[in-house]
């Protein structure tokens, strides 16, 4: 029959809205459970996604608890124990931004020298995009997304754009609006420490080992033999080298040597007098 899907629709639409009024008629309505009270009329609300029926909060003195991985423009964060930025002025959240909206002024010191923190840091909040890319690839968990949401201003220059000290919060902070995150980071944080712990543990007891076998092995390793010489003439240097008993060159002549040039003096006499003899018989 023409026109019964908009009469289904009709049905729908005035069931939900008895099940609201019935809720509203009971001494706590449905959406005021488990909500913080903030004085003045003000209340928080939280809104499980199991939740039946229409649910219209009075903003802005009613306000929905918002979850944790809500996000919108991002926040710097100060780490209160170092007492010092955590952003190493890197710009790679820069380099990653879609809209590129963010500009990042690295400080100097008194030398003129780069140093590994920003002096200005700037979003513009009118051209963020709210996708969390400069949260995905910050190495140093410097960037994180806050909550805020309520940023409407008269004029968009120069109000929605946002200085370091507009955009820097305490690490306390980012831990109570990302509690689970910021858990988990920590966690991570510890077990890497306990790992690099361990593996330097692991390396300086074998380098002991190593050094302790090195310190045996000479320890039982013999001493080479000493080879003693004793010149054959005055002025004669003899030196040893791995018990082989060597003549300096400026020292003489070996025994091996003079035998040898009395050798040849004997030939000579001999071949003189041999000489001598036949001139003397010719003559």
């Amino acid at each position: 029959m023409f026109g019964t899907g908009l009469l289904k629709g009709l049905g729908i639409t005035l069931k939900h809205a008895l099940d609201t009024f019935a809720d509203d008629r009971k001494h706590v309505p449905s959406r005021y459970q488990d909500s913080v009270k903030g004085g003045n009329g003000r209340r928080v609300i939280e809104q499980p996604i199991t939740q039946e029926g229409l649910l219209t909060i009075q903003y802005p003195e009613e306000r929905r608890l918002l979850p944790e991985r809500f996000r919108y423009i991002p926040m710097l964060i100060w780490d209160t124990q170092a007492n010092e930025d955590k952003c190493t002025a890197c710009g790679i959240c820069a380099k990653v931004c879609p809209p590129q909206c963010i500009w990042i002024v690295r400080d100097m010191d008194a030398n003129g020298k780069p140093v590994a923190r920003p002096a200005e840091f700037y979003i513009d909040a009118a051209v963020c995009m709210s996708c969390s890319f400069c949260v995905e690839f910050c190495p140093f968990d410097a960037i994180k997304m806050n909550h805020d949401f309520e940023l409407a201003v008269y004029d968009r220059y120069p109000q929605l754009v946002y200085d370091k000290a507009e955009l820097t919060v305490p690490v306390e902070y980012y831990a109570a609006l990302w509690p689970t995150q910021w858990a988990a980071e920590e966690e991570a944080k510890r077990q890497k420490e306990a790992e690099d712990k361990a593996k330097a543990e692991a390396k300086a007891k074998a380098d002991a080992e190593k050094a302790a076998k090195a310190a045996s092995a000479a320890a039982a390793k013999p001493a080479p033999a000493a080879v003693e010489a004793k010149a054959s003439a005055p002025g004669e240097a003899v030196a040893s080298n791995g018990g082989v008993v060597v003549a300096s060159a400026d020292g003489g002549a070996t025994d091996e040597a003079a035998a040898k040039k009395a050798r040849l003096d004997e030939l000579k006499r001999k071949a003189a007098e041999t000489a001598k003899k036949r001139k003397d018989g010719g003559a």
